[in-house]
């Protein structure tokens, strides 16, 4: 029986409801999904990064309602410590909170230019100055993490708030074929080989909804 119930917009477009996802996941919370709708203004302002707050993903449980990625994060890791959401090392943990803001807070180019789409793939794909910039932090942030801890996810042998938050940018990657060093394409396929990512993306590219500013080759 479901603990608590995980809003979601698209799956195939909304990188945010993805992580929230993962999130539940790694934490061993027993949730249903409830799908908001597309068309909703608000929720499609969130998707087209219009929204001056994005309040989907929002995790209900025990008649409280947790918004926002970063504290659906450390709600479950407090909720479920046995799950090590987070890792055991004071370091290792002061690392992955930090990369973890850095993703909810910076990187508006790669937002912007390189939006989440599951079901596209843009070979060739022009990638601007700003986004490159974005780009290379991520894979830089990446190979430090593999490096100190040994891989395969960020953080050692076990999956991480850090991975949760970076996965959606690994679809990103793929779609737009972004060039990418050895360690970093090692990563991604770790990434894309998580059964619960597996499982999102199978379902995302099942999905009928399509929002057509964020169809545009552009």
């Amino acid at each position: 029986m479901a603990e608590a119930t995980l809003l979601i917009s698209s799956k195939n477009y909304s990188s945010w409801s993805m992580r929230g996802f993962l999130l539940a996941r790694l934490s061993g919370l027993a949730f249903e999904e409830r799908a908001v709708d597309p068309d909703d203004p608000a929720t499609k302002a969130d998707l087209l990064l219009q929204s001056t707050s994005i309040r989907v993903p929002c995790l209900l449980h025990d008649d409280i309602q947790v918004w926002d990625v970063l504290a659906i994060a450390e709600y479950l890791n407090e909720l479920r410590p046995e799950a090590q959401m987070l890792p055991k090392d004071r370091a290792a943990r002061a690392r992955c909170r930090s990369i973890a803001g850095e993703m909810h807070s910076g990187f508006s180019a790669l937002r912007a230019s390189l939006p989440m789409n599951l079901r596209a793939f843009r070979p060739g794909f022009t990638v601007w100055s700003a986004a490159q910039a974005d780009i290379d932090r991520i894979t830089e942030i990446w190979r430090e993490c593999l490096t100190t801890w040994k891989g395969p996810w960020l953080f050692g042998a076990k999956a991480s708030i850090g991975d949760a938050m970076y996965a959606p940018v690994v679809t990103r990657f793929l779609t737009y074929d972004v060039r990418l060093d050895a360690a970093c394409v090692a990563y991604c396929e770790h990434i894309m080989a998580w059964p619960d990512m597996a499982e999102w993306v199978a379902t995302a590219k099942q999905e009928p909804e399509q929002i057509e500013e964020l169809e545009v080759e552009f």
